[in-house]
């Protein structure tokens, strides 16, 4: 895949202001940096506001935790089907048209009369929610070659902080206006980034003429040829199976005894987890000094010994019990950010010039084992309770580590 030609996104034709030090405007990538954190935000408000939901909708524990798997099911076929075409089409128009979809699957899911429709609207939710990964590569379109990393950066905080925010968002919201309230809020939230979008961003020439079907084509070419692409992907998607596990099902456990703690209890463990993740950067320098495969091996080992430690639960009093379970959250969700970074720089380094695709094949697996993890979260929590889904989330990290530990030459044929 070849760069996007700067025709009509150079941006010393774009708008300038003093505050500008990327070689872009400041309000173009602040732009940018929230409409990659808001949208992506998107598939995260229901997870603290589970517990609210199954009474409102009398629904059981196993069929609202549903309600996760289908955003994340959906952002993965998102990637899988519409990823590609932002090198077919003009990227501000696909922004545009998801963000508009988006807007509207919110509001569904603000007036679902049942968990049956919700789940219909969660789905939808996950498919455009994908205009994230839209946002990130127009960025670095737009970016001036010498500040690209910076600019980036930046927008990848945005998103990383829509991530970590949003359960912190919606359990506060949840506890306190309604879970109705938080999905309205967010679909006002996306009509704004898209009418800002329509008015601030460029237009983006298309890089490719091959058909629909040779684009998707292509990612499967790519898995069959790269084995490190292979690895990378099944590691990443085993290991996302015991993430999604924990998020999709704390909020319903903290609703329970011993606890009886509300959706704002839940959401603030968002804290803790950013305390983790917002660390992964130190991963990428680790990678350019000791190598990505090295930091793979490391994260996967901290989300092991994060997940297993909260085997010792049971023994402990509900306020210990909350304290393991905070330093947990920090911990597997430094192993599991810094694990990403370092397979996104493995996966990146095998063809500069297909890197959103190789991109799209990683976040596919990944996603797929995140909508895994919250069915089978959901299914172990209801029937065996809290101690057997982190037992789980031990077993599925321990593959994962299996997989980045196996021989190459036994794996990567």
């Amino acid at each position: 895949m070849s760069s996007i030609p700067n025709t009509h996104t150079n941006p010393a034709t774009l708008p300038t202001d003093a505050a500008s030090r990327n070689g872009m405007p400041t309000g173009l990538i602040g732009l940018l940096a929230s409409g990659a954190g808001l949208s992506v935000a998107t598939l995260y408000y229901a997870q603290p506001m589970l517990g609210v939901l199954a009474d409102d909708t009398g629904a059981s524990g196993r069929m609202i935790g549903m309600v996760p798997m289908s955003t994340q099911l959906g952002y993965a076929l998102g990637i899988l089907l519409l990823a590609p075409l932002g090198d077919r089409f003009d990227r501000r128009s696909i922004i545009l048209i998801k963000a508009a979809i988006l807007t509207l699957a919110l509001l569904a899911a603000s007036a679902a009369p049942s968990v049956s429709l919700l789940l219909v609207a969660s789905l939808v939710i996950g498919l455009t929610a994908t205009m994230a990964q839209d946002i990130v590569p127009a960025a670095a379109t737009l970016a001036p070659e010498h500040h690209r990393g910076r600019v980036v950066g930046t927008v990848m905080t945005g998103l990383l902080l829509g991530i970590l925010l949003s359960r912190v968002v919606s359990g506060f919201v949840a506890e306190h206006v309604g879970w109705r309230a938080m999905f309205t809020a967010a679909a006002v939230s996306m009509a704004l980034i898209g009418v800002a979008a329509w008015r601030g961003l460029p237009r983006f020439a298309p890089t490719t003429h091959m058909s629909y079907p040779a684009l998707l084509g292509s990612l499967g070419s790519l898995l069959r040829h790269h084995a490190v692409l292979r690895r990378a992907a099944l590691a990443q998607g085993v290991l996302s199976i015991g993430f999604s596990a924990f998020w999709s099902t704390l909020a319903v456990m903290l609703h329970g005894a011993p606890f009886h703690l509300g959706s704002a209890a839940a959401g603030a463990f968002g804290l803790a987890g950013a305390a983790g993740a917002l660390a992964a950067p130190l991963a990428g320098r680790i990678a350019d000094s000791r190598g990505p495969e090295l930091v793979t091996r490391l994260g996967v080992s901290l989300a092991t010994v994060s997940f297993a430690s909260m085997a010792l639960g049971p023994w402990l009093s509900p306020t210990w019990q909350l304290v393991l379970i905070a330093l947990a959250t920090v911990g597997f969700d430094l192993g599991v950010q810094a694990t990403l970074v370092a397979h996104q720089t493995i996966v990146y380094g095998i063809d500069p010039g297909a890197r959103s695709r190789l991109n799209a094949v990683l976040f596919v697996a990944m996603f797929i084992g995140m909508a895994a993890g919250a069915a089978l979260g959901s299914l172990v929590l209801a029937q065996w309770g809290w101690p057997a889904m982190t037992g789980m989330a031990t077993l599925t990290s321990v593959l994962a580590l299996l997989v980045r530990c196996w021989p190459k030459g036994m794996v990567e044929q």
